[in-house]
C-alpha cells in the first residue's frame, strides 16, 4: 500500500472529445479533460487514413519495385531455359 499523504489523489475523471464522445478513466488530473481528437474520430483508428503522395514518391517507388521484379523474373527465366 502507498504511504498516506505523499501521493496525489488518483480518482475517476471524465474525458470529452470535440466529436462528442465521452468516457471515464482514472487520473491524478484535477477536473475533467477535454481533448480535440480521440480513438473514435482519429483517422488511423477509423480506417479513413489516406497516404499522402508528395512529389510522386509512392508511384516512383512502385515503378522501381516493378522493374526490379521484372528484371529478376527475366533473368530467372533465361537461366531456367539454358
Amino acid at each position: 500500500m502507498p504511504k498516506e499523504g505523499i501521493h496525489p489523489k488518483y480518482g475517476n475523471i471524465h474525458v470529452k472529445c470535440a466529436c462528442g464522445t465521452t468516457f471515464e478513466t482514472r487520473s491524478t488530473h484535477k477536473g475533467d479533460i477535454v481533448v480535440e481528437i480521440c480513438s473514435a474520430c482519429h483517422p488511423f483508428f477509423t480506417g479513413k487514413q489516406k497516404l499522402i503522395d508528395t512529389a510522386g514518391r509512392v508511384e516512383r517507388f512502385r515503378r522501381k519495385f516493378d522493374k526490379s521484379d521484372a528484371g529478376k523474373a527475366k533473368t530467372a527465366g533465361e537461366t531456367a531455359a539454358k
